[in-house]
């Protein structure tokens, strides 16, 4: 009997053991578990959703409904649907590559092991430059809201400023678990802002920025046929509305368990779609070619100032994500394998404040030099997220899988598909670039930028409220 009640509760106390996969798995990871040190490994499964979505669901909303007008209803319905199932497929491919590797931290060590050192660089300062530039747009989107409040009473570079400063001490939140909780508030804060101009927009006889007298043009259509360039850059704006997925990584490696890391996703990508899919609708059936840039001014002022008043606090939580993203992956570079990055040294404290200020400083600049919203988020797209979001995936994919180029008929088709994501993504990175830097020449030409919303460094009202 006592050897039966023995054996019984060696087993019970062998199977409560972690498998030696499991104990290679977690000495792999780039934080680890610890009881003494500084124990970034606090997210949860949901939190990390949060956190997923609020990454996406902010600059990209606001500027869908202008890229609807390029395209028309059908055409933006059907990319902004393909465009988030691409975006959802591209990410299962990284969270995959990450479980076979799990001493990646970002997308950049993942390029590492495919290609070496110099992917790695590569691929590390296209992820630094997207979310600089995004921060910027972050930055673009809270200096906007304070004019549209104040109603321009001061210079946009001071707004654009304390828009800085703010999203600069936000990001500096040393761990993701503290700052997924400013998300919760951030992601309620936009999505009733958005609700709020999907409302005011259906209440009105036509658009705030139509003739208010008269004929007009309402400019609503079910297809249309922009142009290459102007087709790109909508394209690319709808495309990167939900392709900051390589932002998930970073979260993946604070997670609690980073093998749930679908759960996050697939409630973070059908939620964001199926909003962006309702709301941009809804804007552009009433407002037409007539919208605002960014969208939440598209109801006339005062609908522009409540939403911009509500959505304040959701704009600088998504621009201190997307820095605190990039000086996250500036910070485990520099410390990855040194005792300070889990330490609270001085050298800890001071690497992971100069990386979110020195970088918080560049998208300031970029922001300013910039000023267009939707050209500064389809530059995004087009240079870093094509190769980012499309060829990056399929590249690792064709890594992981080089057994299919000599399988079955089946295989070699899903092998050569995988293939055109590598080639998609180049063709955007020219075709897209191309058609930004060709509406911004347009831009410039017929006075959008330099007397409608001002040049670089202008003190111009970016928010047309004055």
């Amino acid at each position: 009997m006592l050897v039966k009640e023995h054996t019984e509760a060696h087993g019970a106390y062998v199977s409560e053991q972690p498998s030696p996969r499991a104990v290679a798995f977690e000495e792999k990871e780039v934080f680890k578990k610890t009881d003494s040190g500084v124990n970034f490994r606090e997210v949860g499964w949901f939190n990390a959703g949060v956190i997923f979505i609020k990454i996406l669901f902010a600059t990209g909303v606001l500027s869908l409904p202008s890229a609807l007008y390029s395209l028309g209803a059908v055409g933006g319905s059907i990319s902004i649907v393909a465009w988030g199932c691409f975006n959802t497929y591209c990410f299962v491919i990284l969270g995959n590559f990450r479980m076979k590797h799990p001493h990646c931290h970002s997308i950049a060590d993942m390029a590492q092991v495919v290609g070496g050192i110099v992917a790695k660089e590569l691929t590390g300062l296209l992820f630094i430059i997207a979310y600089v530039l995004v921060t910027g747009s972050g930055i673009v989107g809270v200096s906007t809201a304070l004019n549209a409040l104040s109603h321009h009473a001061a210079c946009t570079v001071w707004w654009s400023f304390l828009a800085a400063v703010v999203i600069v001490a936000t990001a500096s939140i040393r761990k993701l678990e503290h700052v997924g909780w400013l998300t919760y508030a951030g992601f309620l804060s936009i999505y009733a802002a958005v609700l709020i101009v999907v409302i005011g927009v259906t209440t009105r006889d036509r658009p705030a920025a139509a003739p208010q007298e008269g004929p007009y043009e309402l400019g609503f259509v079910a297809v249309n046929n922009p142009g290459f360039a102007a087709g790109m850059v909508a394209s690319c704006t709808i495309f990167v509305s939900s392709a900051g997925t390589s932002a998930f990584l970073p979260v993946i490696s604070e997670m609690r368990n980073p093998k749930d890391y679908k759960k996050p996703l697939y409630f973070c990508m059908a939620l964001v779609t199926a909003s962006y899919l309702a709301f941009s609708l809804v804007v552009y059936r009433w407002c037409g070619k007539w919208v605002a840039s960014p969208s939440l001014g598209s109801a006339g002022q005062t609908i522009k100032m409540v939403s911009y008043g509500v959505a304040l606090v959701g704009l600088i939580v998504s621009g201190a994500l997307y820095l605190h993203v990039a000086a996250k992956y500036v910070f485990v570079r520099i410390l990855g394998k040194s005792r300070h990055l889990q330490t609270n040294t001085v050298i800890h404290w001071g690497t992971w404040f100069a990386s979110t200020i020195i970088l918080g400083a560049l998208a300031f600049i970029l922001a300013e030099a910039i000023p267009i919203f939707n050209y500064l988020i389809a530059l995004v797209g087009s240079v870093c997220f094509a190769p980012l979001a499309m060829s990056l995936p399929g590249w690792f994919w064709l890594y992981d899988h080089g057994h299919y180029r000599k399988g079955t008929l089946i295989q070699k088709l899903v092998y050569l598909l995988h293939c055109g994501m590598v080639l998609l993504g180049l063709f955007f990175l020219v075709g897209a670039t191309y058609g930004v830097i060709i509406q911004i020449i347009n831009a410039y030409s017929s006075g959008a930028i330099g007397h409608l919303v001002g040049s670089a460094f202008s003190c111009l009202d970016n928010s047309n409220s004055s």
